[in-house]
């Protein structure tokens, strides 16, 4: 699958936030408002398509990536590229993610050389965790929140 990479734009921005997961990863779903699709227009979001235009997924790198509440925990105090991800519903669980993954990996190692690099993933999210370690990530973190337990991976 070829896979390339575009600034995020609002049509872009609302096709995702209007994406919808099946239990258990319906802790993925987002609002469709204002502020979310401002968030995604900020310049650190990205979106992926394949050679015939069909959307992917995105990502985005830095604070956007960062679960706020691990600041408390000083999970975030070391010098790090995070990304955050997020692959279309219709992908998830069919073999996708490594390669989808793995050119993330490569566009951030490009655009950041030899900076390490880091992501938080919830911790019932066993097949991204399995995903993540098979890219070289190792578990540095973890906290908890009022919804959710997190891991945070570096590689």
């Amino acid at each position: 699958m070829e896979i390339c990479i575009e600034n995020m734009s609002e049509q872009i921005a609302k096709k995702i936030l209007g994406w919808k997961y099946e239990q258990p990863y319906d802790f993925y779903n987002n609002e469709l408002t204002d502020e979310s699709i401002k968030e995604m227009l900020d310049g650190f979001y990205y979106a992926l398509f394949n050679q015939n235009k069909a959307l992917l997924g995105f990502f985005c790198i830095g604070e956007f990536a960062q679960v706020p509440v691990g600041n408390k925990f000083g999970v975030y105090s070391d010098d790090f590229v995070d990304i955050g991800l997020g692959m279309s519903p219709k992908l998830v669980g069919k073999g996708n993610g490594f390669e989808f993954c793995s050119f993330i990996l490569g566009h951030i190692e490009n655009n950041h050389s030899g900076t390490p690099i880091r992501l938080t993933v919830a911790t019932f999210n066993q097949r991204a965790i399995h995903l993540y370690e098979k890219l070289g990530f190792v578990r540095k973190n973890e906290f908890t929140t009022n919804f959710s337990d997190f891991i945070v991976m570096v590689k």
